[in-house]
């Protein structure tokens, strides 16, 4: 139910020191990073509200399937992604939970693990679409940072595994929860869609991160392809499949809404002529202008496939 896990270095190299024994309560807080859960989250919903069927029915799937999505799986994966990423944060971020000593030796590692259990736990209350959903959600968490996968040492394949975790598979487990069956291929359709765009998404997040992956081997495309180069990419692959989405919604006799989720595409490209000027300094920017807009023809979406 999507979302996302260093060389883990639980066998290669040294926990970073820390005089504190017990965990920061404040610092546990921003380990499993409350801010990430939101785009899981609404994705969760977009499917619920896609499906056809009213939230009304089945209000404790929709609660449960939010809840599990973003503070318990995205939260997990977080917390995952930090302990795996300590060394790399050391150099990036020194003041964040684990290699600042407020979350203590191998407690990042202990929580991901709780969350892990705690993920699958609550999947199994949704129901087989909903449980083989958080296994899936759980596979991609760990293969993301973790050794041997360590999909994101790939500018490529980690911002795409992340994409379809963040978006398309919370947004088809929603359908299908809710609907207690295969979603519609539309709805599959569309959700592809957004999740391949969230690759641009995800790209952006890396340029706040130079320095340390470039120092830990993480060929991220800011890293790989350069700044300038690696913006103008993420903006094509975060704009193109949006404009397809138009497309199905034209095609599927949804004008009004294919006409809302074009403008929205318009206020994304002027949004990306500022970010390319100087993508280091505008990328955080960008994350909360243009990202907003996109989830939110993801809703506009959402709507004109519960009439379909």
């Amino acid at each position: 139910m999507g979302c996302m896990i260093y060389h883990t270095s639980m066998t290669v190299a040294h926990d970073i020191p820390s005089t504190r024994r017990w965990p920061d309560p404040a610092a546990l807080l921003r380990l499993i990073k409350p801010i990430t859960w939101f785009p899981p989250m609404w994705a969760y919903l977009c499917g619920v509200v896609s499906s056809g069927v009213s939230p009304w029915s089945a209000p404790g799937l929709v609660v449960l399937g939010v809840v599990l999505a973003g503070p318990v799986v995205c939260g997990m994966s977080q917390a995952a992604n930090d302990w795996c990423d300590r060394h790399v944060d050391a150099v990036n971020e020194p003041d964040r939970p684990i290699p600042s000593g407020r979350v203590p030796g191998r407690w990042g590692l202990w929580v991901a693990l709780a969350m892990t259990v705690l993920a699958l736990a609550l999947g199994g209350l949704l129901g087989p679409w909903g449980f083989g959903a958080t296994v899936l959600a759980v596979i991609a968490a760990w293969a993301y940072s973790a050794e041997p996968v360590r999909a994101k040492r790939s500018g490529w394949w980690g911002p795409g595994l992340v994409g379809l975790s963040y978006e398309t598979l919370p947004w088809i487990t929603g359908a299908a929860v809710l609907a207690a069956g295969a979603p519609d291929i539309r709805i599959v359709a569309v959700a592809l869609l957004y999740g391949l765009g969230a690759h641009g998404i995800m790209t952006f997040n890396d340029f706040k991160a130079l320095e340390g992956d470039r120092q830990h081997g993480l060929a991220s495309l800011p890293v790989t392809l350069g700044p300038a180069r690696a913006a103008r990419v993420a903006c094509w692959v975060m704009a193109l499949p949006q404009v397809v989405v138009v497309a199905l919604l034209w095609s599927w006799d949804r004008p009004v809404h294919a006409l809302i989720v074009g403008g929205l595409i318009a206020l994304q490209l002027a949004a990306m002529r500022r970010l390319l000027r100087d993508p280091e300094r505008f990328a955080p920017w960008f994350n909360g202008t243009g990202v907003l807009l996109s989830v939110t023809g993801m809703m506009v979406a959402a709507v004109a496939l519960r009439g379909l």
